[in-house]
């Protein structure tokens, strides 16, 4: 009977050391896709922190306003305004405006009162007396409005009475939170903020209040406004 061959000792051993060494090479291959896949979650996990921060920072994802009215301002020497309304958040506030724009109203007036990096004001009739007052549509006067004082936001003036709101209004040439829940925002300028911008750029106030001389007010020449559907 044939004696079986006996295997090479050092055979066996480098063969181990083969079989150990392509062991730990594939856990080592297993380990380091899974610290690139963590790795890449981890990144995009990133991205998408980073993208709603600038989406959040830029009003991307800002409230969506349901469109009532389109409202369109021409300004003599300046151009012409594109706003559109919001009679959702503010339906007395809106119904207002349109009210006063279609009986021609806001025709020949004026902005009279501007502060460069904070609004636009305008609708004060020639002779001070304002239009019938309406309710103030804003939280601290009990009434939920989520229209933000931003750029290019139209709002209400009003005096220290919360109702005493009538045709006077303001264009936003940049962001105010204080005004936030204190006034009446009821739309946004679309189009035409070139228009604001020159305004504010224009003005020279005559106190700080914003006063223009009436001879340097920007004229209204018409607002009309038409239904958005």
């Amino acid at each position: 009977m044939a004696k079986k061959k006996k295997k090479n000792s050092n055979y066996v051993t480098e063969k181990k050391e083969m079989e150990r060494a392509a062991a730990v090479k594939e856990a080592r291959a297993k380990r380091k896709k899974k610290i690139i896949a963590v790795a890449s979650a981890l990144a995009a996990v990133a991205i998408l922190v980073t993208g709603v921060a600038v989406a959040y920072a830029t009003g991307l994802f800002a409230v969506k306003f349901e469109v009532t009215y389109h409202a369109t301002i021409e300004v003599e020497d300046y151009g012409t305004i594109h706003l559109e309304l919001y009679g959702k958040e503010a339906p007395e506030t809106v119904a207002n405006f349109i009210k006063l724009a279609n009986e021609g109203f806001y025709d020949g007036l004026t902005f009279h009162r501007v502060i460069a990096g904070f609004m636009a004001q305008g609708g004060m009739p020639a002779d001070g007396n304002d239009a019938d007052t309406i309710i103030g549509e804003f939280e601290s006067n009990g009434i939920k409005n989520r229209i933000k004082h931003k750029r290019g936001v139209i709002s209400m003036a009003r005096p220290d009475d919360k109702d005493g709101a009538s045709s006077q209004f303001f264009i936003m040439h940049k962001d105010n939170a204080q005004l936030d829940g204190d006034y009446a925002a009821f739309g946004r300028v679309i189009s035409g903020m070139d228009v604001i911008d020159r305004i504010c750029e224009d003005a020279t106030p005559i106190n700080t209040n914003g006063i223009l001389l009436e001879s340097a007010r920007p004229i209204i020449k018409s607002i009309t406004t038409h239904p958005a559907h």
